[in-house]
């Protein structure tokens, strides 16, 4: 593998990944799968359940439940195959222990590969996944971030600062804009203004692509035309950015002394196991759609929800202005609670390698499996009253194992998910040193692409402190 790989034609290399990674370009050859002796679900057409799972999901994972108990069945496009929800907790750890070489988590992703890549560590399985997961934890221990709290309370305090005050706004797209600024300047390591100015409207394109070009990705040839085509071309501009960005940071003079995630996986990834430079692009991009409006809808919600009532709002403004470990710890409880209440992602998915026996029942290989996170969250025997927001369940404690399950779990738990946590601290401490909020009207969760976020994207009003 040669340390420094440097693309010559970007268009072509992106174009290549988009054709090489559709779902429909013969990458899948786990053949035809039985439905003998699954779990009951519903006998729609499979197009129709598609578009259930993915665009219906806050009412057809409820409904599901309801009528069909604590394991049931639905069928996926391309091909029909069939993806089985758990939803107990000892489900969920009988799928997070399973042996990673049977437990595929990668196919269950195919959908983002165009966009994030063969390299991904969301795509990768078996030990290429253990290699990638290894190269990259040095920049996510506790050491590493440490390093990137400051910067992440400096972004957040100058955002906050240009609030408006005493105006109703959406607090999604206030948190949309601080959580790229993170990615790009803590994560990618980009300073230079001129280049990120290049960036946002292309890391915008990427994250808000449309679910209709998510469905055509299992026709290839639909890439040439329309809004398939400006998806191809706005990773072609992205692509060039990256690529620029880690060629100039190999070389640069101060390499050793930056504490960027990018600078720290170039300079602890050396040898002959280095990261190639379409590596560090995959692990770049995968960063960015895993880390950025996930966190942002989080703390969205959190805003919400803290605003709609005075005695919480209160409370945190109390432990943002301590500034302590007491403080930083409620502060840590809120932003558990605002994922546990308003989950961004359905649900941990699985891909059976061969046949396996999960919670007494017989599964044939091809098969997908996955703890529903939507109803791990909203189940009172794991949560009780799990409608009310209540960020006491995570304060001192965490709720019993595999109830709470926002980053999946096992060898395949998000490696982000320190860094989502400690930004999610940081910012709502600046927020509520600056500002107290109220509400700006009532929401509810819209599927969006494959997130869920604040329909009305979570609006407040603040006033100066």
């Amino acid at each position: 593998m040669a340390l420094l790989e440097e693309p010559t034609d970007t268009r072509a290399l992106t174009q290549q990944r988009f054709d090489r990674m559709t779902l429909g370009s013969g990458g899948d050859k786990l053949g035809p799968v039985s439905y003998e002796g699954l779990p009951p679900g519903p006998r729609w057409p499979a197009l129709f359940q598609t578009v259930a799972t993915l665009r219906y999901r806050h009412w057809f994972h409820p409904w599901l439940f309801t009528k069909y108990g604590e394991v049931y069945t639905v069928r996926l496009m391309p091909k029909g195959r069939p993806l089985v929800f758990f939803t107990r907790p000892e489900h969920a750890k009988e799928i997070f222990a399973g042996d990673p070489e049977v437990f595929h988590a990668g196919k269950g992703n195919a959908i983002l590969g165009p966009v994030m890549g063969e390299h991904s560590l969301l795509l990768q399985d078996g030990a290429a996944h253990k290699r990638a997961r290894k190269l990259l934890m040095p920049a996510f221990n506790g050491q590493a971030l440490r390093t990137y709290a400051d910067l992440v309370s400096a972004i957040a305090r100058d955002e906050v600062a240009h609030w408006p005050a005493d105006r109703t706004f959406r607090s999604l797209d206030r948190m949309n804009a601080l959580t790229l600024e993170v990615i790009l300047r803590v994560v990618f390591g980009v300073t230079d203004e001129q280049r990120l100015a290049a960036l946002r409207p292309r890391v915008n394109k990427t994250v808000n692509v449309s679910p209709s070009v998510l469905l055509v990705w299992t026709f290839p040839a639909l890439h040439r035309f329309g809004p398939w085509k400006d998806a191809v071309q706005n990773q072609v501009e992205l692509d060039e950015l990256m690529y620029a960005e880690i060629r100039e940071r190999r070389t640069a003079p101060d390499l050793a002394e930056r504490t960027d995630v990018l600078s720290r996986l170039i300079r602890e990834s050396t040898g002959d196991d280095a990261l190639t430079d379409t590596e560090l692009r995959d692990q770049l991009v995968t960063l960015l759609l895993a880390g950025h409006e996930t966190t942002a809808t989080a703390l969205a919600w959190a805003l919400y929800e803290l605003g709609r009532d005075p005695e919480l709002m209160r409370r945190t403004q109390a432990a943002a202005d301590a500034g302590d470990a007491d403080g930083d710890a409620w502060l840590d409880a809120v932003i558990k609670e605002s994922l546990r209440l308003h989950p961004v992602i359905p649900l941990v998915v699985r891909t059976l390698m061969r046949p396996t026996t999960i919670a007494g029942i017989d599964l044939p290989r091809g098969a997908t499996v996955g703890p529903s996170i939507l109803i791990a969250h909203a189940r009172d025997d794991n949560h009780p009253d799990p409608e009310r927001f209540d960020p006491e369940r995570f304060l001192g404690h965490n709720p019993p194992t595999n109830t709470w399950i926002p980053f999946g779990g096992g060898v395949r738990r998000c490696i982000g998910a320190g860094f989502a946590l400690m930004e999610g601290v940081a910012v709502l401490r600046e927020v509520f040193r600056q500002v107290d909020v109220r509400p700006g009207g009532d929401d509810q969760p819209m599927v969006r692409n494959i997130t869920s976020v604040p329909e009305q994207g979570a609006r407040i009003r603040v006033r100066r402190r």
